[in-house]
């Protein structure tokens, strides 16, 4: 059952997520609000999928956290159909 709180989790961290530019590097980023359990961020922390400070009231989808999210998004829509 956690496994689809994770997943879903991270879809709408995904859907709810925007462009930010990394001031430094110039790159774009994905960030969200992070308005979540954070038993179910810590763990998404963990496989490397978001990143971002306890403190901040965001985090950053990784190039990776980004890919899953597709592919989530993908598994629920084709049940649908």
């Amino acid at each position: 059952m956690y496994k689809n709180i994770e997943e879903l989790t991270l879809l709408l961290l995904y859907l709810t997520s925007w462009e930010d530019e990394d001031i430094p590097s110039g790159h774009k980023l994905r960030r969200s609000w992070k308005g979540y359990p954070f038993e179910i961020l810590n763990k998404l922390n963990d496989e490397k999928l978001i990143i971002g400070s306890k403190r901040a009231k965001s985090v950053y989808l990784t190039d990776e956290g980004i890919k899953q999210a597709k592919e989530v998004l993908k598994k629920y829509i084709d049940k649908e159909e």
